[in-house]
């Protein structure tokens, strides 16, 4: 948002163009000593919000605030709280008593309606995950749960898929799985060997241990340190 200062005290000019900046959704355009200087600025020139000090030279912010039909957002900044009940029928945003900290800054600023908000741009639903999968194995094709697979296992150009209670062969090889498979639930280990990583029990050394540790495969060198950094951490 696009905002100006209006303040005759040099102290809380610095202080508002600190927290301006820090809070960095704010953009300051000008500072002003007097509301007439930015009165003049104003006609040439639309902001979105007003940090304005009631007492003022020349003319008081309230009767600056009374002299703009339309007025941007206002937030009031004084050291004086005899103002607040006056200052807000003119629909301020909020009402800032010196010496405000950087936390009740950010408060009034976030109280600042967003201009123009974006419409909600409407999403494509999440498409849905395999469960399940086919896979072909000689002259059949075998249903198989996917979150069911433990490991497998390269055997030359075919594959071992290993189940709890079965092992399916795949005549596709190993690499054909490690792209298939989903990386968020399956990860080579070794030329040889892809894991589920969700059924890893321990991992110890260079093995990896599975299904409640009945089942060992090794870690190789290559990949070893690429999975403790994603399953051990």
């Amino acid at each position: 948002m696009n905002c100006i200062i209006i303040e005759d005290q040099p102290p809380a000019q610095r202080i508002l163009k600190k927290y301006i900046t820090d809070i960095g959704t704010l953009e300051l355009q000008a500072t002003f000593s007097n509301a007439i200087e930015a009165m003049e600025f104003l006609k040439h020139q639309a902001v979105d919000l007003i940090f304005l000090d009631i007492h003022l030279p020349k003319i008081s912010g309230i009767d600056f605030l009374k002299t703009m039909p339309n007025p941007p957002h206002v937030i009031l900044t004084t050291a004086f709280p005899d103002y607040a009940l006056e200052s807000y029928e003119f629909n301020v945003v909020d009402y800032l008593l010196k010496p405000f900290s950087f936390q009740r800054f950010v408060k009034a600023v976030t109280k600042v309606p967003e201009k123009n908000p974006a419409p909600a741009v409407p999403t494509s639903p999440e498409p849905s995950v395999r469960q399940e999968i086919f896979i072909k194995s000689g002259y059949e094709h075998i249903k198989v749960t996917i979150s069911d697979i433990i490991y497998l296992k390269s055997d030359t150009d075919y594959t071992e898929i290993f189940l709890p209670n079965k092992r399916v062969l795949s005549a596709e090889p190993l690499r054909y799985w490690e792209e298939n498979l989903s990386a968020d639930q399956f990860m080579r280990v070794h030329k040889s060997y892809i894991v589920n990583t969700g059924k890893i029990e321990k991992v110890a050394g260079n093995q990896i241990y599975l299904q409640e540790e009945e089942i060992v495969v090794p870690i190789g060198r290559a990949y070893k340190e690429q999975f403790l950094k994603r399953v051990v951490k």
